[in-house]
Parts: C-alpha cells; structure tokens; sequence
C-alpha cells in the first residue's frame, strides 16, 4: 500500500476510477499522493440508444459504443491512463460496477497486467486500505451475467415496443421485469373488481369496574368517541387505550354464545343476541397470563430499507436509493471531514462482520446499558441465493449518532441515516418482553352463557424497542381477580363486510416482487419508477391503481408471449442469471433457452395481434340517440362508451374506472354562441366546459377548480416594431404567467421573444433607422445580450447562418 502522506508532485502515479465525484472525493483523502482519483460519471460504454445493436444470428453479439456524453471524458481517462503505472478500477461490488470496470478496461486499452479490480463495502479507510493492499482482477462471470441481462432486456423491450406502437398506442413499450409488475398490479385490481363482500356482525363491549360509574363513563365515552380533528378523524387507537386505561375499562369481543363460536351474518341474528346482552350482568370467569419476548428484525437489506422507509417515512423506492446512495458515497461532516456513513446499499445479505458486531455489541453495553445486550451476537439467516460475501445495510461507524451529526445533514439524509443506524443497533439487542393477559368476561342471558374475551399486553422489558421503536395497538387492563363483576360501558352491533385484498403500495410491491424473485435488490426502485413514467399504473393516495392503457398492454402480453408474462419463468431466468455469476452457466445457453419461443411468440403477435382501438367489449348500456346497444372502447385518453353502430351513430359518453357511464353534469353556465346550456366534459388536461349542443355546436370554454369559467386570453397588442427575424412580422404584446412579453404575430412560424422591458428602447430604436438590425448578432448588441465566451465560440463558428435572408 502506498503511503498515505501527500506529496506536491502535480503527477499521479496510478489512477484510480470510480462511477461518481462524491465517491471520488471521499475515497481521495485515504489514498496519498501516488494516486489520482477520477469518476467516470456511471457507465461510459452501452448499447446504443437507436437500434437493436445485438447480432442475434452471431452468438447475441453485442455492439458497444461510448456514450455520446461521455466521449470527451472517455478521451481525458484514456491520456491519464496512458501515463498511469497502474490503474485501479473502484466500482461498486456489484454486478452493474464490475460492467462499468469492464466497460472502462476495454474503452481505456490499458494491458491487462496494469488493471486492477479493487472492491470494498464500504468508503471508510479501513476498508480503503485493506482493498488496495489486495487487488484483484475484473470477475468476468459477473461482467457476463450481468452483460446477458441487459442483452435480454434489450431484445425484449426493443423488439416489442414497436409491436405495441402499431397494435396499442405509439410511445408505449414493454419490459421483461416492469411487464409482470404492471401484471401483478392488474390482477390484484381484477381481484378487487371480482370481489363480492360478505356481511357479518359483531357486538363489541367496553367494561369497566368502577361500578358505580358505568352510566356517567357511557356518556362520556360517547362524547370522546364522536370527537374529531381537524381532518374530521376520530380518536386515534392509541388515544382511544389511553381514555380506556384512565377510567379502569377495557374492551371486549364476544366470543361465544351458549358454548357455540359467536356468528352473526345479518342484522336479525345481531339484535337478538345484543337484546340477551344488553341488560345482563357480567363477571370475570378465567384470568390466562403468560410471558412472551419478541425478538429484533435483522439489519436492512435492499428490499426491506425500501419497505420501511415508505413505512415509517413515506419515501419512495427511487427516493430511499438516491439518498442511500448519498450516505454510502460521503457526506461533508465539516471538522470529521467527508465520511461514507453506510455500507454498499444493494444487498441482499444480513451478514455482518465480526468487527460490526462487536462495534454494536460494545456500543450497546456502553452507552444502553448491559442489561439490553445478549449473551451472544444474534445472527440471522440470508435467503438461498443471497451473497453471504455481501454484507447488510448498517453505518460504517456505530459511534455516529444521527443525532450528533443532524445539523451536518439535509433532513431526508438525516432521516434515513437514523432508520439505518436503529434498525443496525437494534438488531443486536436483547429481544422485548411482554406480559400478555387474555380476561373471560361471561354472563347468563335467556340465549344460555355468553362469553366476551378481552386481551392486554404490557411491556415488561424494552430490549430493542429502546432504540426501534414498534407501533403497538395493545389495551392496558385493569387489575382484576376472577370473580370480580364488571359494569357495561358500551355493547351494541356493528355490521361489518368482508373487504378486498389490498392495493399494492410501494413497500407490499416491493415486498411481493421480492417474494416472487421478480427483479433483483437493484431494480426495484427502476421498475417501480418506470411502471410509473409509462402511465401503465398510477398512485393515487399511495396505492397503486392501474390505467386503462396499463390493463390493455397487460391483456395483449398475456395473450400472446405467455412466458414472458408467467412469474414463475421470470423467477427461473433471474435464476439463470445468478448461476452465470455464481456456478458458470454459460451466457449463451441462457439466451438461447429465452429466444427461441420468444421468436415464435413474435411473429404470432406481429400476424394475429388486433389493434387495441379495433376491439370492443359490451357493456349494460344503451345509446341514448339510436337506442342500440353501447360498447366499451379504447381512446388516446382511457376506455369510453361508444355507440356499436358507429360510425353511422357517433354517440360516447366517458366512463370511470369500474365502467360506470359518468352522467353529464349540466352546469348554469350558457353557451356564448347558441345559448344552450354548457356541461362539465373530461379531457387529458383537465375539467373544462362544452355546449350541450356537440357537435353541432363545438363550443368549449375553460374553468378554474371552483368551476368558475376562466376568462379568454386578451388579444395580442400591435407595438408597430418590426421582427428582426422573419422581417415580415411584427412585434406584439402577449401575456404569459410570469407577465408581458414581446412576441412575432407570425407565431408559430416565427418563435421570436424579446423581454418586454425592451420596448420603449426598440420604439426608439426604429424611430432613429437603427432596428431591425441586419444580422443577429446586432440584434444581440442593441438589445444588451451578453454570452458565455464558450457561447461566443460557438457562435462564431455559425455566423453566416444567423446572417438574415435578404
């Protein structure tokens, strides 16, 4: 290892290169002067972005070419390297860093004697160190694993995508990972739509045993529970246990009736049973406790961080990694210098290393106490195809207390650090203990023994909920002895329905993906976004919903590339993917596995697929002008009802998500051009109002939120100042929101704008011959523009072309 001190020579012996400059500047203070350390700013070679660029008749021959923003950078590595006694490739551990390392060797042509491969978990100097002072080699399995994914995703995406462009809608694509997420989300939608809920009944009781106090706690629990807040919410849980342990009283459900398991499925069944209830006298029967311990969660993998940051935090997945991104890279801790405050955040291990574990373990009996410390390191088990040469997400330095270093960070940065400093300590503590204590509550009705069970648990030792705080919707109960009667607060029947599985949020999505082996740790957050960026699914108050185009894309891939859309195939070729890096699977039999039905599916697809806007489905509607029956459709802006006689009849009519015709909503306001009346009408860009008399009448006037018609733009006015540009137009006033400005009357032809605050200036400008100016560049120093002196170069070199037509 080379000396750490820094000589004044301006000269580096050996280069080092890594994919950022905050990586850059971190990893630089450990290394002394024989290295220079340069970012090569992500990938510097790819496919490229036009064309498919694999020789499928060659093996799946790729052909790479240096990333067009990348090239005058690729040019400055080259002459640093030439020069170089050694080069030392820095990239990330994983699979997408050793490409980039691969990348960079073959784009640099440095012999392969000189390169060196180094890797390291996290950017601290013990890790520095011990990474430079063993060095390897590129491994070239996962370089091929991960040159096998992106050649898959490539055919895949470039191949049906345009198959989408002609049978769908153009801009659309397909992904062989995002395509069974969007599924995923389909199905559960379709779960939801299909799902017939089932009534049932409960009779919740609240009991107290303060006796004498039952009536004026019920009217008092009655009050509390009709408060609300702000956003006219009810009592939290938490506040609703805090009111029930102040007044000694509990809740209770009914258990069983006559010795038989409590049922009710309508209302009848309910009231009779709550009339046996209603008046009885309770007491307690049975009293069962028990002790229980909960141990900690392990440290954070990918996944789980994603999960819990959109949890606890609300972050999304691409949010979580960006930041997590910036922690693992550096952040200026002003007097501590630049610090890497967490390991590598693209992981799927909870393995810790010897020295983390006794870091935590010292940590905790020093500054928690020895009580919450266990006698041994808690280890946890990774799933079969983790990375065990991986380590979990944990902070560099124990020692690093968020809250010492808060101001130092942005408060995302702050925020996620702390997540991942509590959940790392935590995971090293003693596991919580509970008292749990289970009550009978019985009475003798006319309808025999009717038995209430009421549950409490009460912490007894914090063990790791000291530093992970869990959530706990626990009543505390009163101190009771078996025999001690108890006073009704509150019993009554509540009619309850069976509910829908849930929409996928951002945590259950990437928790479901991860369970199904769909994507790996690093794509979660891409796949997610892109789902997005596609409009196949959208969010709507945090909850995944799919859009109509996302629905018909999803039925299309179904129907005719099966495979691609199983999970289970999915789950084997992310499979296939791990052997070429971990048991050599050779690259080209897996590609050769995927392409062969992939080709067939093709050109089934390409000869059979119909055109989304030709299908339709029937519907329970009929039209309102010809009386025959109304179809659902596809248009540019979802699915609407249509006439099935068109185009003879051109009757449609919007629709919701469920399918439900949207009713027009005839407004006050009246038509400016036939008088009748105007009606609320849904467009791609927003409400807006349309006569009622369409399209006889194409009348459409703008609203605000309120409903308010927004009134029309003012014309443009006329200033007299000629267009320096066109020559035959002229100068006009136009509105904007950020205020007036000077714009050509030959728009759009002609997209001229000059600040408004030049017009008195260009008005004497004319008056005195001097405007419009002969070239641009007058043009440019009459009006006070001022440029850059690389903008200067630039333009000196297109002169003749800013030079005016005659």
């Amino acid at each position: 290892m080379a000396k750490t001190t820094r000589s004044k020579s301006p000269t580096a012996k050996n280069l080092v290169i890594v994919e950022s400059p905050a990586k850059a500047k971190t990893i630089n203070k450990y290394l002394g002067s024989d290295f220079k350390v340069q970012a090569s700013m992500g990938h510097v070679r790819d496919l490229p972005s036009k064309g498919l660029s694999v020789d499928i008749e060659n093996d799946f021959q790729p052909t790479y070419e240096i990333s067009p923003a990348r090239k005058k950078l690729v040019s400055t590595l080259k002459s640093l390297a030439k020069d170089c006694n050694r080069l030392y490739l820095a990239t990330d551990l994983d699979r997408e860093g050793e490409a980039i390392a691969w990348h960079l060797s073959e784009a640099l042509g440095v012999p392969e004697k000189k390169t060196n491969r180094v890797i390291f978990n996290e950017i601290t100097k013990r890790a520095i160190t011990q990474a430079f002072e063993n060095p390897g080699k590129i491994d070239m399995d996962k370089v091929m694993a991960q040159q096998a994914r992106r050649i898959l995703d490539r055919i895949v995406g470039y191949q049906i995508s345009p198959l989408l462009w002609k049978k769908v809608a153009r801009g659309l694509s397909a992904g062989r990972v995002q395509s069974v997420a969007v599924k995923m989300i389909v199905e559960r939608e379709r779960e939801i739509r299909a799902f017939d809920p089932i009534e049932y009944w409960l009779i919740p009781a609240v009991f107290t045993n303060n006796l004498d106090k039952c009536s004026q706690y019920a009217q008092q629990w009655q009050k509390f529970i009709e408060t609300t807040d702000d956003k006219d919410k009810g009592p939290t849980l938490a506040k609703q246990n805090k009111w029930l342990a102040e007044h000694n009283a509990f809740k209770a459900e009914l258990s069983t009736v006559a010795g038989k398991t409590f049922d009710a499925n309508n209302e009848t069944q309910a009231k009779e049973i709550f009339q046996a209830l209603e008046n009885a006298d309770f007491s307690i029967t049975d009293i069962q406790e028990k002790s229980s311990t909960s141990r900690p969660a392990p440290p954070f993998i990918t996944s789980t961080l994603q999960q819990a940051a959109a949890n606890r935090l609300g972050f999304a997945a691409k949010r979580t990694m960006r930041i997590a991104q910036q922690l693992y890279e550096g952040i200026d801790l002003g007097s501590m210098g630049t610090l890497g405050l967490i390991t590598y955040m693209r992981t799927d291990s909870t393995h810790l290393s010897p020295e983390a574990l006794n870091e935590a373990r010292k940590y905790i009996e020093n500054n928690i106490g020895a009580e919450y410390l266990p006698p041994k390191a808690n280890i946890y088990t990774s799933k079969k195809n983790a990375q065990q040469a991986h380590e979990a997400i944990r902070p560099t330095d124990v020692d690093i207390d968020p809250k010492q270093i808060k101001d130092l960070l942005s408060t995302e940065q702050y925020k996620l650090y702390q997540l991942i400093w509590q959940r790392f300590v935590a995971s090293q503590m003693a596991p919580a203990k509970w008292n749990t204590t289970t009550l009978d509550i019985t009475a003798d009705t006319n309808m025999g023994k009717c038995c209430y069970k009421a549950h409490g648990r009460t912490l007894v030792f914090a063990g790791f909920t000291k530093v992970w705080p869990t959530s706990s919707t626990d009543q505390q109960l009163p101190e009771l002895s078996e025999g001690d009667k108890v006073g009704q607060i509150e019993i009554k029947p509540v009619q309850h329905f069976t509910k829908p599985p849930a929409r996928y949020n951002e945590a259950s999505l990437v928790k479901a993906l991860e369970k199904e082996g769909i994507g790996r740790p690093s794509t979660y957050a891409s796949i997610i976004s892109t789902i997005q960026d596609r409009k196949y699914v959208e969010q709507i108050d945090r909850q995944f919903h799919t859009t109509d185009i996302g629905e018909v894309v999803t039925e299309k891939l179904d129907e005719f590339f099966p495979r691609i859309m199983d999970m289970a195939f999915t789950r084997h070729m992310e499979e296939q993917l791990d052997k070429i890096e971990e048991q050599h699977l050779d690259w080209l039999s897996v590609l050769n596995e995927f392409y062969g039905p992939f080709k067939q599916n093709l050109e089934k697809a390409a000869d059979k697929m119909k055109h989304a806007k030709a299908e339709t489905k029937p519907s329970e509607y009929t039209c309102t002008q010809c009386g025959k029956p109304m179809v659902y459709r596809l248009g540019k802006n979802g699915t609407f009802l249509s006439c099935s006689d068109y185009p003879e009849c051109k009757f449609a009519a919007p629709c919701d998500k469920e399918g439900k015709i949207i009713e027009a909503e005839v407004t006050e306001h009246k038509c400016p051009n036939c008088g009748k009346p105007m009606i609320k009408k849904q467009s791609r860009f927003g409400t807006f109002l349309g006569c009622s008399d369409y399209p006889e009448c194409k009348t459409t006037q703008k609203i605000d939120k309120d409903g308010n018609i927004v009134p029309p733009a003012p014309p443009p006015q006329p200033t007299g100042i000629k267009c320096y540009k066109c020559s035959t137009g002229e100068l006009v006033i136009r509105q904007s929101k950020k205020g007036p400005f000077l714009g050509c009357n030959k728009f759009p032809r002609c997209r001229t704008i000059i600040s408004f605050k030049q017009l008195d200036n260009l008005k004497a400008l004319q008056e005195k011959g001097t405007w419009p100016p002969k070239t641009f560049e007058e043009a440019d120093e009459l009006l006070g523009r001022t440029k850059k002196p690389a903008a200067k170069k630039k333009a000196a070199k297109k002169t003749p072309k800013r030079t005016k037509k005659a």
